[in-house]
This record gives C-alpha cells, sequence and structure tokens, in this order.
C-alpha cells in the first residue's frame, strides 16, 4: 500500500493512493491554511470510521442481513500538549437492515473493534482508549 503526497502551496497538498484517488490536504488558517482541505487530523478519524463501517456491512452481510443503512459519528478528543495525540476515540454506529437484531449488530461492532479494523485497534495499542457503541434503527 502506498499514497503519494504533493505540496501545492502554503500548507496545501495532493494525496494520491494506489487506488488512483485523490484527497485535498489542507492545514488550519492560522497555519497558513486556506481551507482547500481536509485537516490530517481528521483524515485519521475518517479512516477509522470507515474501517469500522466498512467490517459492520461486511460482517453483517456475511450473516445475510439485508444492510440498509450504516453511518457512523466518530468523536475524539486530543491531548492539549504538542504533538496533540488522540487521547479518546469514540465511534457511534447506526445501522439498520432486514432482519437486523441487536445482537447480530453488537456482535458485528465488536467483531470490528477487536478483531477486523486495523486503524482502530492500531491507535488502541498506541494508548488511544477507543470505544464503541451502536444503535439499530427500525425499519
Amino acid at each position: 500500500m502506498r499514497v503519494d503526497i504533493a505540496w501545492k502551496n502554503a500548507v496545501h497538498f495532493s494525496a494520491q493512493a494506489d487506488s488512483g484517488h485523490d484527497v485535498a490536504i489542507d492545514g488550519p488558517p492560522d497555519l497558513g491554511g486556506e481551507n482547500r482541505g481536509t485537516r490530517p487530523m481528521e483524515m485519521l478519524l475518517m479512516g477509522i470510521g470507515g474501517c469500522a463501517a466498512t467490517d459492520v456491512v461486511h460482517i453483517l452481510r456475511k450473516g445475510r442481513i439485508n444492510v440498509q443503512q450504516c453511518d457512523v459519528s466518530v468523536d475524539a478528543e486530543r491531548a492539549p500538549e504538542h504533538p496533540q495525540v488522540f487521547t479518546d476515540i469514540h465511534l457511534q454506529f447506526r445501522v439498520a437492515g432486514e432482519s437486523l437484531t441487536e445482537k447480530r449488530l453488537a456482535r458485528a461492532v465488536a467483531l470490528s473493534a477487536e478483531k477486523y479494523c486495523s486503524a482502530s485497534i492500531l491507535m488502541h495499542r498506541a494508548g488511544v482508549n477507543v470505544t464503541h457503541d451502536y444503535e439499530l434503527i427500525e425499519i
């Protein structure tokens, strides 16, 4: 896996992944940013949320659940001092699907958190308090 980062100007960069997709990255205005892209730390949270959501949908589909909605909100706290690492990350899943039960959703979230989501597990191993919960949406 590889990404290439190209400097555009100030603190604006363009990132391209092996998959061929581009992402704009920019810093905050107090560092010279011009709001032309996502902040790097926001991208980490997007990656964790996307990784976990992919796992949950995949696990449920393997269990023959017709997933109709899977949204994840990721909230994080950062240390006040530099390097201002994440101290706490919380993932809140909202999932709907035909024949989906709370037990099956809880299992999918737990499997993602404990076994499959490499991004979340990496943060946890680095000492970040990573928590998960879920809401079953009735359809």
